[in-house]
Formats: C-alpha cells, structure tokens, sequence
C-alpha cells in the first residue's frame, strides 16, 4: 500500500508557515526521495490573519495536490485552528501550541500539547523560530520523514547567518517530542510538554 500522508501547517501570517511547509516538502523530496508537494494560502490580512501551509508526502504519484483528509495539523493560533481545522481526520494529529490554543473542536483527535512560542523565547531567545521548534515535533511525533534529511533541509532553505540558529530550535523541538513520551505508533488520545 502506498504511503500518502497529509499534513496542514497553520497559524497567522508571519510564523514562518510557507517556509516550514517548503522544509517538509524539500526533506521529503529532496533527501528522503519521496514525492511531495506544497501550498499555501493566506487569510485577507498578510500578517496577523489566519495562514496555512500544506504539504502532501507520498511514496507514490500525488494526483491531487491539495490536502483534503488530513494526518497531522499544527496550529498555532486559535483563530488557525478554528479556520482550518475540518479536514482533520478522526484518530488524526492535532499538534498545537498551548499557550495559544485553549478551545479544542469536539472530534476524536490525537491531541499534542506544546508551548512552542514560549520554548522558542525561552530556551533559545527568539520566539521566530517556534515554526522549526514545531517542525521537530512534527518529524519525531510522525516518523514520517527522516530526522537528518530534515535538519538538512532546515539548513539549506533558512536564511544565511541563522543556521546554527535554526539547528537548535529543530533539535529543541525533537527533544520535546521526546519529553512527550509519545509516536505515532502510541495510543494516547492527549499529551502535554511544557518547558523543565
């Protein structure tokens, strides 16, 4: 059976959303040699409106290149997740920031819990780089993609002098995961990582 996962990035304009869902989408074409595909959309407002970013991972062709049942959405506002939140499958990831999102949509999800923003600002001091925070969440939490083809990705697409950067939060973000205690194999309904 071929591998088809869908995975929808959201939040408000600004949070580096389009640029997260281009590092998913190179990583799995380019170092994990899978076919995927990304889009993005924008709420009227460029900045402080609801965005997302969506990509699809295949092992086979992708015929349709838009999501539409999906795996996995990240949200990272509450206005995010009560725009685009539909599509989300039963049994499926809702990754969230918890700071942010405080009203989840009834449903069957799989819900993860994590202070992106606050980890970013607090363990790295900068608050800019919770979408790669996320994005390491995102790789531990599916298994989807490989870790090293990720970090790889991360490193060519952000932008010069922010590498190392960059590097840190995507490792911070594996270690939350970690600290969750959860995969995609587990069978929780709902966890929660908060900085130690």
């Amino acid at each position: 059976m071929t591998l088809r996962y869908e995975i929808r990035l959201s939040g408000e304009g600004g949070q580096g959303l389009v640029l997260a869902g281009k590092i998913l989408a190179e990583a799995a074409a380019i170092y994990d040699e899978r076919n995927a595909t990304q889009s993005q959309s924008y709420g009227p407002e460029a900045r402080g409106g609801a965005s997302k970013s969506e990509v699809i991972i295949s092992d086979g062709e992708i015929d349709y290149p838009k999501a539409e049942t999906l795996d996995l959405q990240l949200a990272l506002t509450q206005e995010a997740l009560d725009t685009y939140w539909k599509d989300l499958r039963p049994g499926g990831w809702l990754v969230i920031d918890s700071d942010a999102v405080t009203r989840l949509p009834e449903g069957e999800w799989r819900v993860v819990r994590v202070p992106f923003e606050r980890l970013a600002r607090e363990r790295l001091g900068k608050a800019v780089v919770a979408n790669i925070v996320a994005l390491g969440v995102i790789v531990r939490l599916t298994r989807i993609l490989s870790e090293e083809g990720t970090e790889k990705a991360i490193l060519a697409r952000v932008p010069r002098g922010t590498e190392e950067l960059n590097r840190k939060a995507y490792r911070l973000g594996l270690q939350a995961a970690d600290e969750l205690g959860l995969t995609l194999r587990g069978d929780a309904l709902s966890c929660a990582a908060v900085p130690r």
